[in-house]
């Protein structure tokens, strides 16, 4: 995969800065909506599922930092044997887990990575579990408002909605043949963030090639975006997109007439193990 821009250059430190802003966010609304509440945007979730899932996740990515071949429980596990009133404990304990992880692994520790065109592996599990931790105090946040949170009240910054996006476009749906494949190939979608609100990271947009075979991804600039031809063309603020694409959000405007970003919303999934 190749482009005209390259891939945004989010320090580590930034990632575990956001890492930890949104593992306290995502305890603050939990808290605030209770263990029970429904989580809209994570159909037949509730509070409980979120948390025990996010603590499982962080485990995981704690264990392969390590190197170590730790067992990670079930979600079902975790609610079986941690009590309600521990479980933001339990929560909050593999957060610091995870940290602990960064702190002592070594600048060239050869973790296993899993995304197509990946950075070396400690800035790949910083960056993943950043954006990993704020889609699901996204969640959280859901669940407190009883619906899908707008992208001021998300409040992710445009720095990072930018490299999140990048994640999600050239590491995720690049990964195999698609569901969107069957869905709408041949198509070619843009994802155009307004430019004027791209932040330090610079003008940075998407061509997304969608084949009968799978999803090829270039990084590109707005300009050159808006004239390749596209059949479908995403555009919002970088937090509107970032929320929008990963279905957090309702934000995200298209140009097009063949219902692209309704069939992105039903196929573009992505799902634990």
């Amino acid at each position: 995969m190749s482009g005209a821009a390259p891939r945004p250059a989010v320090p580590e430190a930034a990632h575990l800065r956001a890492l930890r802003a949104a593992a306290d966010a995502l305890a603050s609304r939990a808290a605030t909506a209770g263990l029970d509440a429904p989580v809209p945007t994570c159909p037949r979730w509730t509070v409980a599922d979120l948390v025990a899932h996010q603590g499982i996740v962080h485990r995981w990515a704690a264990g392969n930092l390590r190197l170590d071949d730790a067992p990670v429980p079930a979600k079902r596990e975790v609610l079986r044997v941690v009590p309600p009133a521990e479980l933001l404990d339990w929560f909050a304990a593999g957060v610091a887990e995870l940290e602990d992880a960064f702190a002592t692994a070594a600048p060239d520790v050869r973790a296993m990575t899993f995304l197509k065109d990946p950075p070396a592996p400690r800035a790949f599990w910083a960056r993943r579990q950043a954006h990993e931790t704020t889609v699901h105090a996204t969640d959280a946040l859901a669940a407190v408002l009883g619906r899908r949170p707008r992208s001021d009240e998300a409040d992710v910054a445009a720095d990072l909605a930018l490299d999140g996006l990048d994640e999600l476009l050239t590491g995720f749906v690049t990964r195999g043949r698609h569901a969107l494949c069957t869905a709408v190939a041949p198509a070619r979608v843009a994802v155009v963030p307004h430019p004027a609100e791209a932040g330090d990271a610079g003008p940075l947009a998407w061509l997304l090639d969608v084949t009968p075979d799978g999803i090829v991804t270039s990084r590109t600039t707005p300009e050159e975006a808006e004239a390749a031809g596209a059949d479908g063309v995403f555009r919002g603020s970088p937090a509107q997109l970032y929320l929008g694409l990963w279905n957090r959000g309702d934000e995200v405007t298209e140009d097009d007439g063949r219902g692209l970003l309704a069939a992105w919303s039903g196929n573009v999934k992505v799902s634990w193990r």
